[in-house]
């Protein structure tokens, strides 16, 4: 079995804005196109466009209907990959040591040339956050995209995960959650971000932002800046065009 390290240097994750999220799948695309296209084995699909296709994600949105004690119903959405546990089953119940958490940054790893296809960490997984590869036979995860946030050859605004770098929304945020002077910790602190399933004592890395209430419904016209009069009285051609018409 693979021991994880008694500590890490930093806590690189991800912070996830559940109020921002607008369930759009950018993140989802983006990170099977960069995972597919450059880190290990590519992302596999089987019968993509037939009657049961059958596909390998190292991210996933649910879309869920809630509703509060109080309030209106709310429709949230809920972004899910690996959350790099401190205390990762996943890596603690792998027999080659293909699964491992790294020192330097706290990301979890799968080393896939040493990985046997058993799946027992995708079964120690509370979070469902591994899928097994059909075609390549290889456990697959969320990297953080450890391949670009260490890239010089990147311009520094992409050294970030795909799937944050793309979020129109800007819903999803990257940093070291170690660092409590960080501008990712500073979120959590301040919009009191919480982890997933805490019982589960696994000390997940990635933390969730919660929705903000949604007590009074105000109905917007998003037409009406486009409706306003540039200016109340028409001037040039359309000035001279309306007062010749007047007349008529």
């Amino acid at each position: 079995m693979t021991d994880l390290p008694t500590h890490t240097d930093r806590k690189l994750g991800l912070v996830i804005d559940l109020d921002t999220c607008v369930g759009c799948h950018a993140c989802v695309v983006s990170c099977k196109g960069w995972n597919t296209e450059n880190y290990g084995a590519p992302l596999s699909d089987v019968d993509a466009y037939g009657a049961e296709p059958v596909g390998t994600f190292l991210n996933r949105i649910h879309s869920y209907e809630v509703q509060p004690d109080q309030g209106l119903v709310q429709t949230v959405h809920f972004p899910k990959s690996c959350l790099h546990c401190e205390d990762a089953p996943c890596v603690t119940v792998c027999p080659t040591g293909a699964s491992y958490k790294r020192v330097e940054d706290g990301i979890v790893l799968v080393n896939e040339q040493d990985c046997i296809g058993c799946g027992l960490c995708a079964w120690a997984c509370p979070y469902g956050a591994r899928e097994m590869d059909a075609l390549e036979g290889v456990m697959k995860k969320c990297t953080l995209c450890v391949d670009r946030i260490y890239n010089d050859n990147l311009p520094e605004e992409d050294r970030v995960p795909a799937c944050v770098r793309t979020c129109p929304a800007g819903a999803r945020h990257f940093g070291d959650l170690g660092d409590p002077d960080s501008d990712v910790s500073q979120l959590v602190a301040d919009r009191g971000g919480m982890d997933l399933m805490p019982e589960q004592g696994t000390k997940p890395v990635n933390k969730y932002l919660p929705p903000r209430p949604k007590d009074t419904w105000e109905e917007v016209d998003i037409l009406a800046p486009l409706l306003t009069p540039v200016t109340e009285e028409p001037k040039g051609f359309l000035g001279w065009l309306d007062k010749a018409l007047e007349k008529l």
